[in-house]
C-alpha cells in the first residue's frame, strides 16, 4: 500500500522544488549576462586585429580590462620575505654567486626579475648584455630576445626562424621594442591561447606528444612555459632548444647534456665544464601537489577577477602572495597570515640549504684553482671537476626558478641537499689531488665578502664593463629607438 505524504510534507518538497528553480534560474540569467557581454566585446571590436600584432597597445582598444591590468606590471611595489617586484642586486647579496659564475656573464650582473612590462629595458641596461657599438659586434645572439617581446615572432616570420637565432642581439635592437604581451600568448583574431614560439612546439614534437591536443586548462600553463622553463642554445646556429628528450627532472637534463657533451661556459678558475641553468619554472611546478592537481600558472598568477558583471583574467602577473583572497583562498580556508606564513617556512628550509650549498661550492672552485697552480694533471682533477659540475647544476636549477621552494619544496630541498653533498665531495677530491703534490694545510680563502671583492678577485674590471654600458646607453639605445619610431615598431596609441 502506497504511503501517501502528510500535507507539510508536500509543502515541503514544493516550497524545495522553487527554491531549486529559482537559484538555477538565477545561475542560467548570470550565464547568460555573462555571455552576452562576451558576445558583445567580440562583436564590437574597434579595431580588427589579424597577423602577427605586436603592438599591445592596439589590444587594449579592444579589451581595455585586460590592458587596464597588464599595464600594472609595471608596477615594482610589491615586497615579500624572498623576492619580490623590484630590481634587487643579488650578487651584493650573496657576492658567492660571483665566484660561481667565474668566466660567465652572470657573474657582471643578476638581479630578481620585475615584472613583463620591465622586459625589454631590463634586458638593454644589463651589463650581461655587453655593449655592442654595431649590429654584428656583441658577445650575444639574438637567441636572447626570445622571450622578451611579442616583435620576436613577427621577426621570426620575416626571417626565419634558423636566421632570426643566427644572428647578433644588437641586430634586433630597433625590432625587437614592445614589451612581453598580447600576442606572445593569445592568436589575435579569437584571443584563443596559441603557442608563439617554436622552442615548446619542437620540444613536445620530440617527446612524441601532440601540443595542439592540449587541454584549454594545459594551454594555461603551456603558454607560461615558452619562456619560463630551461633550455641552451644549440650549436653555432644559437638554436633555442628545451632539454626535455629523456625528461624534465633535473637528472634527466643532466643525462641529456652529457650525452651531448654540452656546457655553457668553462669555469675561469676550477676549469669545470658548468651547466648554467635558466628558470626551469615550469618543469619544477609539474613535480609539486599544485601542478599534479591540474592547477595552471594562470591559476595563480593571473586569478581572475570580476568587473561590472565580467569575469576575466588579471593580467598583473605577480606572486600569488600579493593577492592571497583571490588565489590561495579560493581552494583554501586558512587565514591569509597562515598561508603566507606557509609559505616563508618552505622557501627558508629550502634557503638553509642554498647558503650551505653556495659556501661549499664558491670553496670547492678556490680550491681547484688553488690545485691547478700546484700541477694537478687534468686526470687527477677529472673527479674534482665532474662533482663540480654536478654540484653547480643542482645549485642552479634550484635557486634559478622563481618560486621553485613552493612549486615543489620537497624536490627543491632534495636537490639542493644532492648538491651539497657533491660539492663536499668535490672539495675532498681535491684535497686528496693537493695531498699527491705534498700540500695537506687548509688552502687560502680570498676576501669575497662583498660583489666588488668577489669580482676584483675573479679578475673582471667593472669600472670598464660600467663605463662601456653607460656610453652604450647614451649612443645606441636612443639611435635604436628613433629607428624604431620612424618605422612604426613603437607604440600606435
Amino acid at each position: 500500500m502506497e504511503k501517501k505524504l502528510k500535507s507539510w510534507q508536500g509543502w515541503l518538497l514544493f516550497c524545495g522544488a522553487m527554491v531549486v528553480v529559482f537559484v538555477l534560474g538565477l545561475v542560467v540569467s548570470s550565464l547568460m549576462e555573462r555571455r552576452a557581454e562576451v558576445v558583445s566585446v567580440f562583436n564590437n571590436k574597434r579595431v580588427d586585429i589579424r597577423n602577427i600584432e605586436a603592438h599591445n597597445e592596439v589590444f587594449g582598444e579592444n579589451y581595455p580590462r585586460q590592458y587596464a591590468t597588464w599595464k600594472e606590471t609595471e608596477k615594482t611595489d610589491f615586497e615579500s620575505e624572498f623576492n619580490g617586484s623590484e630590481a634587487v642586486d643579488v650578487l651584493a647579496k650573496r657576492p658567492e654567486m660571483v665566484v660561481l659564475w667565474a668566466g660567465y656573464a652572470f657573474s657582471k650582473d643578476y638581479s630578481t626579475p620585475r615584472g613583463h612590462m620591465h622586459a625589454i629595458d631590463d634586458m638593454r641596461h644589463s651589463l650581461r648584455t655587453g655593449a655592442p657599438m654595431d649590429d654584428k659586434s656583441g658577445p650575444q645572439p639574438a637567441t636572447c630576445w626570445t622571450c622578451k617581446s611579442p616583435d620576436v615572432p613577427r621577426m621570426m616570420e620575416a626571417l626565419g626562424v634558423d636566421s632570426f637565432y643566427n644572428n647578433k642581439w644588437a641586430a634586433m635592437g630597433s625590432e625587437i621594442v614592445n614589451p612581453i604581451g598580447c600576442a606572445d600568448c593569445h592568436e589575435p583574431l579569437t584571443m584563443q591561447l596559441q603557442i608563439s614560439r617554436p622552442a615548446l612546439r619542437e620540444a613536445f614534437a620530440r617527446m612524441g606528444k601532440d601540443i595542439d591536443k592540449a587541454t584549454p586548462q594545459e594551454m594555461r600553463s603551456l603558454v607560461c612555459a615558452q619562456c619560463h622553463v630551461e633550455y641552451y642554445f644549440k650549436g653555432d646556429g644559437k638554436y633555442l632548444t628545451f632539454p626535455w628528450d629523456k625528461g624534465f627532472t633535473v637528472e634527466d637534463m643532466e643525462a641529456y647534456y652529457d650525452e651531448a657533451d654540452f656546457a655553457d661556459y668553462t669555469h675561469a678558475l676550477s676549469k669545470a665544464r658548468i651547466l648554467k641553468a635558466q628558470h626551469p619554472d615550469y618543469e619544477i611546478s609539474q613535480m609539486g601537489i599544485h601542478g599534479q592537481r591540474g592547477v595552471s600558472c594562470a591559476d595563480c598568477h593571473m586569478p581572475y577577477k570580476s568587473e561590472g558583471g565580467m569575469k576575466f583574467s588579471d593580467h598583473h602577473i605577480q606572486s600569488p602572495l600579493a593577492m592571497i583572497d583571490r588565489t590561495c583562498q579560493v581552494c583554501h580556508r586558512e587565514s591569509e597570515e597562515t598561508l603566507r606564513n606557509n609559505v616563508y617556512e618552505r622557501q627558508r628550509k629550502a634557503n638553509e640549504i642554498r647558503n650551505r650549498l653556495e659556501q661549499e661550492l664558491a670553496k670547492a672552485h678556490i680550491e681547484a684553482k688553488f690545485a691547478w697552480d700546484k700541477g694537478a694533471t687534468d686526470a687527477q682533477m677529472a673527479e674534482a671537476l665532474k662533482l663540480i659540475r654536478q654540484s653547480q647544476w643542482r645549485w642552479d636549477f634550484g635557486v634559478a626558478s622563481h618560486g621553485a621552494s613552493f612549486h615543489a619544496p620537497q624536490e627543491i630541498q632534495r636537490i639542493l641537499g644532492h648538491g651539497l653533498d657533491k660539492a663536499l665531495q668535490a672539495r675532498l677530491a681535491i684535497a686528496k689531488v693537493l695531498a699527491k703534490h705534498g700540500y695537506t694545510d687548509e688552502v687560502p680563502m680570498p676576501d669575497i665578502s662583498t660583489k666588488e671583492k668577489a669580482q676584483e678577485y675573479i679578475g673582471l674590471d667593472m669600472k670598464k664593463e660600467r663605463d662601456a654600458k653607460e656610453q652604450f646607453n647614451k649612443t645606441i639605445i636612443p639611435q635604436w629607438l628613433e629607428k624604431a619610431k620612424a618605422n612604426g615598431r613603437l607604440a600606435k596609441v
